[in-house]
């Protein structure tokens, strides 16, 4: 499969879920349930960060017990994880950042990828490797919105997810920027509600972010 057929696989799977929850889990049973919650809520698709030792067993688990959610797995640094990642069954994979040999590497990947990037520089080279979606971050920390509006003129063809300081009531506002295919944001899975169980606060947090995609998509 070529690059040009996985970056179209990207850009539908993201512009379906419109919103994409980027989870960090302790435990696999935790990453279980607040997906659960996130699917119920009307979340297709997360961000599961690399971060904890948990995570890639619970891709496994996921993997075999929510088929209705895409699993991408995130903060990849290395071939070696992105290699793992893939050979578990993620669904996608995304990067914080993308230094060359990496994203050389994602370029050749089986399956869909957004890779990372924060400047006008690292995205043409991303670009230059047959990449059209990719993650801007930390989205707020390097310009927001201004950053994504000065992106689209010079880079018309790149379709961008903004990952990083982006919150409930900032999220309409980026979501309806042209470049913008998909939001990431953790907003509806903060930590103290995953410690103390409150699934059904994920869930009404992740119904609140479906329908503002809707209503961003229905203007």
């Amino acid at each position: 499969m070529s690059i040009a057929d996985t970056q179209a696989q990207a850009e539908q799977l993201l512009r379906k879920s419109g919103i994409l929850p980027v989870v960090t889990a302790d435990s696999v049973d935790e990453a279980r349930r607040l997906s659960a919650a996130l699917l119920k809520g009307g979340l297709t698709a997360i961000e599961l960060t690399l971060r904890t030792p948990a995570a890639l067993d619970a891709l496994v688990a996921l993997k075999k017990e929510l088929p209705g959610i895409a699993v991408g797995m995130g903060t990849v640094l290395t071939i070696e994880q992105m290699q793992k990642c893939i050979e578990l069954g993620a669904d996608f994979l995304v990067t914080p950042g993308t230094p060359p040999e990496l994203a050389d590497a994602l370029a050749r990947a089986p399956i869909p990828v957004v890779p990372g990037g924060a400047t006008p520089t690292e995205f043409l080279s991303l670009m230059a490797r047959g990449f059209r979606v990719c993650k801007l971050f930390p989205a707020t920390a390097v310009g927001g919105l201004a950053m994504l509006k000065g992106l689209a003129g010079p880079m018309a063809e790149l379709k961008i997810c903004p990952t990083g300081g982006i919150t409930e009531d900032t999220a309409a506002e980026f979501l309806s920027q042209p470049n913008v295919v998909c939001i990431g944001g953790s907003w509806m899975v903060p930590k103290n509600w995953l410690k103390a169980g409150e699934w059904d606060k994920v869930e009404a947090s992740a119904a609140k972010a479906a329908a503002i995609v809707a209503g961003v998509r229905a203007r």
